[in-house]
């Protein structure tokens, strides 16, 4: 597949941890298929490890890549990347072309989001801030080059607590529904995080469910072949017309 001139650009927006270099197999592939992409980072990860992370501070950095690439973009989000790309086109809907939200279909607070932020504290205060943890679970969940991916950016330890208290004062379903263009939400067979996926597919005004099969939580670093073609199709529908809504895709 090759792109047109005219098609999207795709900007794709990082989880939390680790940096725009866990992209960067789906960025040469879809630079080799013609597209233009960008990988921006975060607050308080990667090439921004220094600044503060808010939700205002996260949805200005989004801006600053949609803002270069200069038009309308394919916005894609892995986790905290994902609900952060999917408040950002609730709230700037004429700069989304199609939102692709991969890894976020659960609801980002609750009794859940106060025992993941009491865990995360707890490991902060190892005496590497629970590097060396990071740094296994990578190695074991992800085969060799998503996880060198993962990590190649740097590994934001100090951003955990800030990041989950501040993705707590988001609404993702109030966002999906405020989003008027094309959602996909993509999710692996086995991750944590689709336990809501159903209500998130229904409050889209125009939505696709996608589940890889076989793969875990960071989908596109476990399984980065499919879940490229996950975004060149993406792509192709959007260029396509007219497109249908609420079919759910398993094939991948």
């Amino acid at each position: 597949m090759t792109a047109d001139r005219g098609d999207p650009p795709l900007l794709l927006v990082h989880g939390i941890r680790t940096s725009s270099s866990m992209w960067r197999h789906q960025v040469r592939a879809l630079r080799a298929d013609g597209y233009e992409v960008l990988a921006v980072d975060l607050p308080g990860h990667g090439t921004r490890l220094a600044e503060p992370f808010t939700v205002e501070s996260a949805l200005a950095a989004i801006d600053d890549g949609v803002r270069e690439l200069g038009r309308p973009v394919i916005l894609v989000g892995l986790s905290l990347g994902g609900y952060y790309a999917i408040a950002y086109a609730a709230r700037h809907p004429e700069r989304v072309a199609g939102l692709v939200a991969a890894g976020c279909s659960a609801q980002p607070h609750g009794p859940a989001l106060e025992a993941y932020r009491g865990l995360a504290r707890l490991i902060h205060r190892l005496p590497d801030r629970g590097l060396w943890l990071h740094m296994q679970m990578v190695r074991r969940l992800l085969p060799a080059e998503g996880a060198l991916d993962a990590v190649a950016g740097g590994v934001a330890l100090d951003v955990m607590d800030p990041g989950l208290r501040a993705t707590g004062r988001l609404d993702p379903l109030a966002d999906l529904n405020g989003y008027p263009g094309p959602v996909w939400l993509v999710n692996g067979r086995f991750d944590h995080f689709r336990l809501d996926e159903r209500r998130f597919l229904a409050a889209c005004r125009d939505g696709r469910l996608i589940v890889v099969p076989r793969a875990p939580h960071l989908v596109s670093l476990a399984q980065p072949e499919r879940f490229t073609r996950v975004l060149r199709r993406v792509a192709a529908e959007l260029a396509a017309s007219p497109r249908t809504s609420a079919i759910v895709g398993l094939d991948v």
